[in-house]
């Protein structure tokens, strides 16, 4: 669970950071302009949120057979 919910949150950064960069928003590197990696960053993103979404619903499906 936890280790699902990080990869997520880690997924979630670096599409934020591949679509800052696909925009031009974010400078110095390769990949700044090019609109394939805003594509690919909301991918990522997604992926990301669904991780996240998964782990907090495992969390609470398990807390509530705890009380």
């Amino acid at each position: 669970m936890w280790v699902r919910g990080i990869i997520g949150l880690l997924l979630c950064a670096v599409g934020a950071l591949w679509i800052g960069q696909g925009v031009g928003s974010v400078h110095g590197s390769p990949m700044t302009g090019h609109s394939q990696y805003a594509v690919l960053g909301v991918v990522v993103a997604v992926i990301g949120l669904f991780l996240l979404l998964s782990a907090y619903r495992t969390y609470r499906r398990r807390r509530g057979d705890a009380e």
